[in-house]
């Protein structure tokens, strides 16, 4: 039987404080929307559909690149109302309906859920909480038997001493919901159509409703405030943290980690305090990475140390490197085997070659350097004429002393020295030295300038 999964995505959010759409408030550096569809993607349905209604188009440009079909709520009626708009578009089989500010639910309970459904089940995910206010409560019947949810709102004193509660995701067939929300009515508290009423239909046309429960109630928690927000986000990353602990890495505190994106680890790494990791990265065997470390979109080969406070954006460093302390390694940086990177060093678009060092207060970009060449303290490659970038070359074993500006395009020969605090504008040989200096000039016992007394 096809599926097709609706996400409901059209509310605002008032208690988020935002003009952001809810659904695009991030949790673990994406969308909370694009997390729930990460999920469903792995259900392999026919067809996904979002509900689209408050900040709608900046809903469809952040998810312009999913291949999703949107439907507008323009006026915010109720879930069953939502549901509705996606009527036309709906295939013939299964029908799971989601919420775009729930991020957390698991495929694997999704996929439980679904198991039961066909045209005489319908699939209700419910969860039991220790404290149940503001949901909508599960009503069964004498056998047990699921006969309808009432909303907390709605709900007598009874009905709310019950504890297992409605989170709101279900499934069943597309005939069902064709047949059942044309008749549901907004004659309750709120003046919503509310999509838990097909329960009840369901049980009087004796379907059965059968129900599934998730591993963790975190699993089901909608995000409705800031405060939430942040539980989420620090309880999906201890999530990722056990994950890595699992597969060995070493964490220095694994409540102050975390991971916007993809980290792939190889053996005995160690991870120090508050590191984000954003985007694919991954760090080689034995790498060591320091306290507040940024990283993102790179590859830290084997044994490689990353010291504190240092930020390395789409980089690529081989094994046994030393980064930081607060160095920056911007787009394009590539370090082979031994390279060094040392404090307030920032680097772009630069090869490394294999021992080279900048080892400190320098600025190397649209550079090549050999292997084994040595910059000195604030040297700085010239690389940006005002309109074009031009490239620094820099042979084996050459030595680039302190304070020195390499103006571009230049090569630095082989072996070649350049003096320290000289401006290279020109070529220079190998195993030459190179130097522009003005004469130092010294005279003795030179009266210093004083104030004149008032």
């Amino acid at each position: 039987m096809t599926l097709d999964v609706v996400i409901l995505a059209a509310g605002q959010g008032t208690r988020m404080r935002s003009t952001l759409p809810k659904v695009l408030h991030r949790l673990a550096g994406k969308p909370m929307v694009r997390h729930v569809l990460d999920t469903a993607a792995g259900l392999e349905a026919e067809r996904t559909h979002v509900v689209v209604g408050h900040g709608a188009e900046k809903v469809r440009e952040a998810l312009a690149d999913s291949r999703v079909h949107f439907a507008l709520q323009a006026e915010q009626k109720g879930t069953g109302h939502a549901v509705a708009q996606t009527l036309d578009g709906l295939g013939n089989g299964r029908v799971l309906v989601l919420y775009g500010d729930v991020p957390l639910i698991r495929r694997e309970t999704l996929a439980r859920l679904l198991d039961g459904v066909d045209d005489d089940h319908l699939g209700l995910l419910t969860v039991t909480l220790d404290d149940p206010g503001g949901y909508g409560r599960i009503l069964r019947d004498a056998e047990g038997k699921t006969v309808a949810i009432v909303e907390d709102k709605d709900a007598s004193e009874s009905e709310r001493a019950v504890r297992e509660c409605n989170t709101g995701i279900m499934a069943m067939t597309a005939d069902q919901l064709r047949r059942w929300l044309p008749r549901l009515s907004a004659d309750n508290a709120q003046g919503e159509y509310y999509l838990t009423d097909i329960i009840a239909m369901a049980a009087a046309e004796g379907v059965e409703i059968v129900t599934a429960q998730p591993q963790d109630p975190l699993e089901v928690e909608g995000v409705n405030n800031r405060a939430q927000m942040a539980r989420l986000e620090r309880a999906h990353q201890r999530a990722i943290a056990e994950t890595l602990m699992a597969e060995g890495v070493a964490l220095a505190d694994p409540t102050r980690l975390d991971v916007r994106g993809t980290l792939r680890c190889g053996h005995d790494v160690e991870i120090d305090v508050g590191c984000v990791f954003e985007g694919e990265v991954v760090l080689g065997e034995g790498v060591r990475i320091g306290p507040h470390c940024v990283i993102r979109d790179s590859h830290i080969g084997a044994e490689s140390v990353i010291e504190p406070h240092s930020v390395i954006e789409g980089a690529v460093i081989a094994g046994r490197s030393t980064i930081g302390p607060f160095a920056r390694l911007r787009p394009g940086s590539r370090l082979a085997v031994g390279a060094k990177v040392g404090n307030f060093v920032e680097t772009k678009n630069v090869e490394v070659g294999e021992g080279s060092k900048i080892n400190h207060l320098s600025y190397v970009g649209d550079a090549r350097l050999g292997r084994g060449v040595n910059v000195g303290a604030g040297t700085i490659t010239c690389n940006y004429d005002g309109a074009n970038k031009h490239r620094t070359e820099i042979g084996d074993d050459a030595f680039i002393g302190s304070n020195s500006a390499l103006v571009a395009p230049v090569s630095i020969g082989r072996g070649a020295t350049v003096g320290a605090g000289s401006t290279i504008g020109k070529d220079v040989a190998d195993n030459a030295l190179a130097v522009t200096r003005a004469r130092q000039v010294s005279k003795a016992d030179w009266p210093r300038p004083r104030k004149q007394d008032d």
